[in-house]
This record gives C-alpha cells, structure tokens and sequence, in this order.
C-alpha cells in the first residue's frame, strides 16, 4: 500500500491543527505526522542557550531525518518517529512507531517550504490567519502545553515568530493547491481539502 500524502501549513495558531485533527477522523485510517516531532536534540546547550535559539526558522530543523521519515512513509513503510519535549526544548528517549496509513498528513509552519518536501504531497494546503488571532491562539498553547511565561511568549512572537512568518511561511502560500482561512467552518474546510484528494486520486 502506498499512502496518500497530505500536506498542511500556515502561520503559528492559524488552524493547522485543528484542521489536520479533523481531517484524520474524516478520512478514518490517516497519521499525522507534526513536522514540530523534528527539531533537534538540544540537550548539549544550556538551557539558556536554548531559549535564545529561533525556532521559527525553518534551517533549526533536523530536514534530513524529515525527508528521509516522510519519503519512507511515502513507499508504505513504518518509521520511528522522534518525540520533542518543548518545555525543554530536547528529544525524548522514546519514539513513536508510525506504521504506514491509506493517508499521511504531515502538518507543519514549514511544510510547503521545502521543494524536496512539497514534491512528495499531492495535495498541499495552507491555511492562513491574521497576526493579531495568531498571537492570541500561540500565547494560550505556549503558557498551557509548554510552560512559557506569557512575557516570554509575546516578546518571541514580537521578534522571531512574526518576521519568520513574512520570510519563510507566507511566501509558500504560493504552492499550496488548496488556500483556507483559519476561522471558517471547519466542516467546510475539511471538504475543500477532500474535494481535491478526490480529483487527485
């Protein structure tokens, strides 16, 4: 079996996913693979060190382990994929075992960014959002899933999140063969993502 690969992407707290969760339940047998799974190891770095890196370039990422998962998963093979711990910003010892699925939606700030990724998903997605909704969705995660300080969070988004957005995440909106907006219905928006899958199949 060769999976169908589904690509997701957009600005932080545009949607992604929620929308990546629902389409999975809608298609039945669907992974997600976050492409947030693949940030390096950072444990040899203080963790002051850590907190000043930008993690919203998307040259941070571990793009060859990326590539070679999503390729694999491609063919209908199974992967181990890495598990992130973001209060630390390190990889968990633990993996988790990906066996391959009838689709694969790999979701991510970065998934159209890569022309070695978006070669691989027939059907590409991005979701877009403004800046001021971005910041407030961003700022409840960050504070609830990943113990960030909200002055921590605002300045971030301030100085790293928005000018990675205008450089290395909009401009792929340029690739993406379905475009949404992050506060439509998500019904709606599953359906337009279907809709191509079905005339691309």
């Amino acid at each position: 079996m060769k999976p169908y690969l589904i690509g997701i992407a957009g600005p932080s707290g545009a949607g992604k996913s929620y929308l990546a969760e629902h389409l999975a339940h809608e298609l039945k047998s669907a992974t997600l693979i976050p492409i947030d799974a693949y940030y390096p190891d950072l444990s040899h770095l203080s963790f002051e060190d850590r907190e000043r890196l930008n993690f919203d370039d998307p040259n941070i990422l571990d793009t060859d382990l990326l590539f070679m998962q999503v390729a694999a998963l491609a063919k209908g093979e199974g992967i181990e994929q890495p598990l992130y711990d973001f209060s630390r910003h390190t990889r968990l010892q633990e993996t988790r075992e990906v066996p391959p699925t009838e689709y694969i939606i790999v979701e991510g700030l970065f998934t159209l960014y890569w022309e070695r990724l978006r070669t691989m998903l027939p059907t590409r997605v991005y979701v877009e959002m403004d800046d001021a909704v971005c910041f407030e969705r961003r700022a409840e995660r960050d504070v609830r899933e990943r113990g960030r300080k909200p002055e921590y969070v605002a300045q971030q988004f301030r100085e790293s999140v928005i000018p990675a957005t205008e450089a290395f995440v909009r401009p792929t909106a340029a690739y993406a063969n379905v475009k949404l907006y992050g506060t439509a219905d998500i019904a709606e928006e599953v359906a337009a993502v279907l809709a191509h899958i079905r005339q691309s199949c």
